[in-house]
């Protein structure tokens, strides 16, 4: 039987919000409409955002912790469901971030982890069905989606569960046919990362370049983080793209798609790779052939992986997340749901974005490291 904090159970009638409650109080989305929003089959950010929370709670998770301010009559139970089986640390990192900042805030939980590898879509349906069929079991249910369009169905269910409430990592688009919306998302934007990295690459190397791409799962991610990328370099930068190669976010597709580039299209001399799993294959199969010095590799995140893979001079350059905002947002978040303060949450939650590179000092890479693992740890993560 699951457990709620004694303030909760006072008023359950007020603090017990469904996804299906909260899809009412999402009725009037989008808050405001941003230039593109007819071609969209999903809201950004800016749309769905009251102003200044998103500031808010950036500086909240910043911040040191402050304590939970209620009691429990036990653990909080929260049930993750994600693809945390792939090779990327993003997934264990945001584990990590957020039970650590559960700590600090002295909040009593127990977690259930449903792991599955990014591709295995219908095994996050069968997730999805159990943890809405074990409802009562669960305060919580954080679910980081294979893929947005395709898991669209699965955050239905679970939003509208009277049992729980429902955040979903890794995505900040909210679909607008969803009939429920979730609690609230959090990630990093795919789209602001793209753009980020396209000023980099384009003031780093110039214009009239020719790449090539190791893309994910067709789908808004990919959209975000390849396509957004090409369009802007494509654009300002008059770059031309030899190949693009569909990896599905594994390693085994960045080194087969890398491997194809390097003997089909040599005249492409960058390499962008949409994650950490296809990057880490593209530098395998870049070392393989030696050719890791006449290649610029990019890889997505600024996971431990490629942090390594950059100081071994393998990979050139990454958009790096401040990892741990993500799961730290989200022990903040289960606190103001447990203080009646879910009205003080943005919709939709996002860290911070930078570049981390090859032309970094080690200082420097390291300061970044610290800054943006400073709950889960430097270093690679052992799985």
């Amino acid at each position: 039987m699951k457990t709620f904090n004694k303030l909760l159970l006072a008023t359950s009638a007020i603090c017990t919000i469904s996804g299906a409650a909260l899809a009412e109080g999402h009725a009037k989305l989008p808050l405001v409409e941003l230039p593109g929003i007819e071609d969209r089959d999903y809201w950004i950010p800016g749309e769905v955002n009251a102003e200044g929370k998103l500031e808010a709670m950036q500086a909240v998770v910043g911040a040191e912790a402050v304590p939970f301010s209620g009691s429990q009559d036990g653990p909080i139970q929260i049930a993750l469901i994600y693809p945390s089986a792939d090779t990327s640390d993003f997934w264990a990192r945001n584990y990590i971030a957020m039970t650590k900042r559960l700590e600090e805030l002295g909040i009593e939980f127990e977690t259930t982890e449903f792991a599955s590898r990014q591709i295995e879509h219908s095994l996050q349906s069968t997730y999805a069905n159990q943890v809405v069929q074990d409802a009562d079991l669960y305060d919580f249910v954080i679910f980081g989606p294979s893929e947005l369009a395709i898991q669209a169905d699965n955050i239905d269910k679970m939003a509208q569960s009277d049992g729980f409430s429902t955040f979903v990592w890794a995505f900040h688009t909210p679909l607008k046919d969803l009939k429920a919306q979730p609690d609230a998302w959090f990630d990093f934007s795919s789209a602001a990362g793209a753009l980020t990295m396209c000023d980099y690459m384009l003031g780093r190397l110039g214009n009239d370049v020719t790449m090539a791409m190791n893309r994910g799962i067709p789908g808004i991610t990919d959209n975000q983080r390849s396509g957004d990328f090409k369009a802007c370099v494509e654009e300002k930068g008059n770059w031309t793209t030899a190949y693009e190669h569909y990896g599905e976010y594994q390693r085994e597709g960045g080194f087969e798609g890398t491997s194809l580039i390097m003997q089909a299209y040599p005249e492409a001399k960058i390499i962008h790779n949409a994650n950490t799993a296809m990057a880490m294959g593209s530098v395998e199969a870049q070392v393989a052939m030696g050719k890791e010095k006449d290649i610029f590799s990019t890889g997505w995140g600024g996971t431990g992986l490629e942090l390594d893979a950059i100081r071994r001079g393998e990979l050139d350059a990454t958009p790096m997340r401040m990892g741990d905002d993500v799961g730290a947002a989200t022990a903040e978040a289960i606190k103001a749901h447990m203080e009646e303060r879910a009205g003080d949450l943005p919709f939709v939650f996002l860290g911070r974005i930078t570049v981390a590179h090859d032309q970094m000092s080690a200082d420097e890479i390291d300061a970044l490291e610290k800054e943006a693992f400073r709950f889960s740890g430097v270093g690679a993560l052992e799985r």
